[in-house]
């Protein structure tokens, strides 16, 4: 990772059209050049409405290659602009074979690597699993200009042993691209929880592990095209944060490009401090590798 870095997020709203969506994406990119980016980060499927509120054979139709149209544009975004660029798409990578996949495109346009979501949630409104395989890369930091970029996807962002690998492997940042919300059914006070719950563990992460997180999410109300939910109301709420979880930038619920400059040297700086990878108890956590630690049951003596 450089001494200085510029990144942004270009947190944005999704509809219906592909093209409308990508133009969203091009006058994002565009504002966060001018402020002198040299990485950027979309949210999570952004060429595309969220698919997943309902189970839909149809909307496999969505889906591309990683050379698709989606993919296309991204390499050229990439080198127009000079950037590294980290994009979401839907991956058709046979018949019947589907992911939810983030690109990674260096400065000339050339496909630094992908990540392919490892955690696919199965819950209303996300159902998932309906369309996404598990990823099967593992947790891989790909390798760019601006540094090694721990790239995870959205249900990732809950679980701390995937930022944990992948700082383990080397990753300068975390980069999460993301499509959460609220069910408008629900009251003000448990939206209030949802979002900070979600703010709380991403910066954990970065806590934890000493390292930058960035997190972009999508932005707006999608409607359930069944009809059988209220549709999700995308909070945006984007944020950066540095190696103790310190907001460095973030975003409201509008559509916005969120920029901050970080300082290379912070994260060494912070782990001298806070030798967490120091102190971890390699020999102690074989647990780990359990589903869940079950007590036996106790049976007193027969009467």
């Amino acid at each position: 990772m450089p001494e200085t870095l510029k990144v942004a997020l270009i947190q944005q709203r999704c509809s219906g059209s592909r093209p409308e969506n990508l133009d969203r994406t091009l006058s994002g990119l565009e504002e966060a050049v001018r402020r002198g980016a040299d990485l950027a980060l979309l949210p999570e499927l952004h060429a595309l409405p969220y698919p997943c509120q309902t189970e839909d054979p149809a909307l496999f139709d969505l889906a591309e290659p990683l050379d698709g149209p989606t993919g296309r544009f991204l390499a050229q975004a990439a080198k127009r602009f000079g950037i590294v660029l980290v994009g979401s798409l839907f991956e058709r990578r046979a018949p019947g074979l589907y992911h939810n996949t983030a690109v990674v495109f260096e400065r000339d346009g050339t496909l630094a690597g992908i990540y392919r979501k490892m955690h696919i949630p199965d819950d209303p409104g996300y159902y998932e699993k309906f369309y996404f395989a598990p990823g099967d890369l593992g947790f891989e930091p790909i390798p760019t200009s601006v540094g090694r970029l721990g790239v995870l996807v959205c249900w990732d962002q809950w679980f701390p042993e995937a930022a944990r690998m992948m700082t383990l492997k080397g990753a300068d940042l975390l980069l999460y691209p993301t499509a959460i919300g609220f069910d408008p059914r629900e009251d003000e006070e448990e939206q209030r929880r949802q979002l900070e719950a979600w703010q709380t563990v991403q910066r954990g992460h970065a806590i934890a592990n000493g390292i930058f997180l960035l997190c972009c999410n999508r932005v707006g109300f999608e409607p359930d095209r069944s009809g059988q939910t209220a549709g999700i109301r995308f909070w945006g709420s984007s944020f950066i944060a540095g190696p103790q979880g310190e907001f460095l930038a973030r975003a409201a619920d509008q559509e916005t490009v969120l920029s901050a400059e970080l300082d290379g040297r912070r994260m060494e700086e912070v782990r001298r401090i806070w030798p967490f990878l120091r102190d971890r108890r390699i020999d102690a956590y074989g647990d780990l590798l359990r589903r869940f630690s079950d007590p036996l049951p106790l049976f007193g003596p027969s009467r």
